[in-house]
């Protein structure tokens, strides 16, 4: 068993700015779909979101192909034939495909609620040319202009499945399902050898498995003869001839799950599927990150919560659940046998202590805690090691910013000399408020408001928040951590003036290997080593780091409040799953 810095380690590029990399290391791209049985309403936007999130973590860009709220295409159907136009009036196609607009408008307002830099296309903007029957068309060219240059900018780029433009710039429809033919044939048009359908099941099976008798046996890989002849309604058979035609194997995925089918060339032997038993879950502390967290895990049947660990049982909170699962008593919510602990409380020691105990009983760990994690990370993960444990903790550094996995990818392509960092999206968007003319206690009411600030902010504002997120980061660089009370760190309080002249100030945390040995501050500074952070505004941070042959490697998002950081989590949380299934040897 290894380590969260090995098993759970993303793949090792970053979309978050390799400064003066080649050409040949650009940044890879997926194209995901996600249809109606995974978009039922509006309300499922931030599971889609959560899907982007990971594969952007992992260093990719992301191109989200979305169908129309479930039920919403009917709808509109309806709505259009009560003023007469049916299937031959050639605006209909037009007024259909607002469904699938809706929908990608929403999903990339729920990919920037997490921190991720999405935009939305249109199908004109999208510019797919179909040709043939105005409900029925095919695909025959891109005026692709719009897409690539919102891929050159943005992180994550969501287009509408299902419509498409006819030569004379009328909008026309790809079928039924035919949202599954948009993401082919985009796969195909950017080079890509494999696109990712996201269904409400796992792969493609031999039977029904939703009224087949027996157990249902799942192929790894399907030939395209097969997944014609199994696979019903669940891929577009145009999207099948396409992906034949044009070479991109189909992978059917379900949400959050890293095994699937690929339809391709050849098939295998169709076999056992992963055991779709909830995971146990235990969730510590119910703050902002916590709350998040529960908030999200509750619903999700991927998922049981089994106990919620906070001071006061009693006591009010803005997530609704059953009273029955919060608990004061730490060992007791140990002894309920989750499978996973996520641990996100705002104090270290207690924090550190469960970690301990829960990795010492073989329970999984993921936790947004740096003052726990950054005591003793090179412990915490030799334990996790010795008792067939698994230890993830991207979200304690950076919110929703993948810094973790930006320094992970520098490490391995050679020596790290040092980093400077924004770390703070609290005392951000504090010097941020200040500098725009308010006094320091309104700029804390405010970071309050905003969900930024936690009851106590004196670890933000001492500087000692920021402090543990660089002995975490000293530690992902050069495999040890600065010693207790090595790291200066400036105070914000009242008595904090922002100078006249210069720049913004901003709070950078920092840390460099001089002479064998590490040297390490956090500063109110406004001589900024990057103009990078001059542009970070409220709540977002950002990382530069410096290889020891002159490379730098940049990244920066949201870097705190609720849903970024609960995010993270989140992707620490499938990691650690799909290394488990890995480990079982489920395909």
């Amino acid at each position: 068993m290894s380590s969260a810095s090995s098993v759970l380690a993303p793949a090792l590029k970053s979309v978050f700015a390799l400064v003066d990399k080649p050409k040949s290391d650009a940044a890879e791209v997926v194209v995901l779909k996600f249809g109606s049985s995974i978009l039922r309403t509006q309300a499922d936007a931030p599971a889609v979101a959560s899907e982007v999130y990971g594969h952007v973590r992992a260093g990719r860009k992301v191109v989200a192909v979305v169908s129309a709220f479930g039920g919403h295409t009917d709808r509109l159907l309806a709505d259009a034939r009560e003023l007469g136009l049916d299937h031959e009036n050639d605006l209909l196609p037009g007024y259909v495909a607002l469904g699938e607009e809706k929908a990608a408008a929403l999903t990339a307002i729920a990919c920037d609620r997490i921190g991720l830099d999405a935009v939305s296309l249109s199908v004109k903007e999208l510019g797919i040319v179909a040709e043939g029957e105005l409900e029925h068309a095919h695909p025959c060219g891109l005026r692709g202009e719009a897409l690539h240059k919102a891929l050159a900018e943005h992180q994550v780029v969501v287009v509408p499945g299902f419509g498409a433009l006819r030569p004379d710039g009328r909008v026309a429809l790809l079928g039924r399902g035919g949202s599954d033919l948009t993401a082919v044939f985009l796969a195909a048009e950017l080079g890509l050898d494999r696109v990712r359908l996201v269904k409400d099941v796992d792969g493609l099976y031999d039977r029904d498995p939703a009224s087949a008798s027996g157990k249902p046996l799942r192929y790894r890989r399907a030939s395209w003869d097969d997944a014609r002849r199994h696979g019903g309604a669940l891929v577009q058979h145009d999207a099948i001839d396409l992906g034949q035609e044009r070479g991109v194997e189909i992978e059917v995925a379900a949400l959050g799950r890293a095994d699937s089918t690929v339809v391709g060339e050849h098939s295998a032997p169709p076999g056992r599927s992963i055991p779709d038993a909830p995971v146990r879950v235990a969730i510590a502390g119910c703050g902002v990150v916590g709350g998040g967290l529960l908030a999200r895990l509750l619903p999700d049947t991927r998922y049981q919560v089994v106990g919620v660990l906070v001071r006061d049982p009693k006591k009010l909170r803005d997530v609704a659940a059953p009273a029955d699962l919060f608990t004061a008593d730490a060992q007791g919510l140990l002894d309920l046998k989750p499978d996973l602990l996520v641990e996100a409380l705002s104090e270290g020691e207690a924090g550190h202590a469960l970690i301990r105990a829960a990795l010492e009983r073989g329970i999984d760990v993921a936790s947004a805690n740096k003052q726990a994690i950054s005591r003793d990370p090179a412990g915490l993960q030799a334990l996790a090691e010795k008792h067939g444990a698994r230890l993830a903790y991207s979200a304690a550094v950076g919110g929703g910013v993948p810094m973790i996995e930006t320094l992970r990818a520098a490490r391995a392509a050679g020596p790290v000399a040092g980093f400077e960092a924004v770390l703070n999206g609290t005392v951000n968007f504090m010097l941020d408020r200040i500098g725009a003319g308010a006094d320091f206690a309104d700029a804390l009411a405010d970071a309050r408001v905003a969900g930024f600030a936690e009851e106590d902010p004196s670890s933000d504002l001492e500087g000692r928040d920021a402090a543990a997120k660089v002995r975490l980061l000293a530690f992902e660089a050069f495999g040890e951590t600065p010693a207790d009370g090595a790291i200066t760190c400036d105070v914000l309080s009242a008595a904090f003036k922002p100078r006249a002249e210069g720049g913004p100030v901003r709070q950078i945390g920092a840390c460099r290997l001089a002479d064998g040995k590490l040297e390490a501050s956090v500063k109110l500074l406004n001589d900024l080593p990057d103009p990078m952070f001059e542009d970070l505004r409220g709540e977002r941070n950002a990382l530069r780091v410096h290889g020891e042959d002159g490379r730098v490697w940049l990244c920066k998002g949201r870097g705190a409040g609720r849903w970024p950081t609960t995010e993270s989590v989140l992707a620490d949380v499938a990691d650690i799953i799909r290394a488990k299934h890995a480990e079982l040897g489920y395909h």
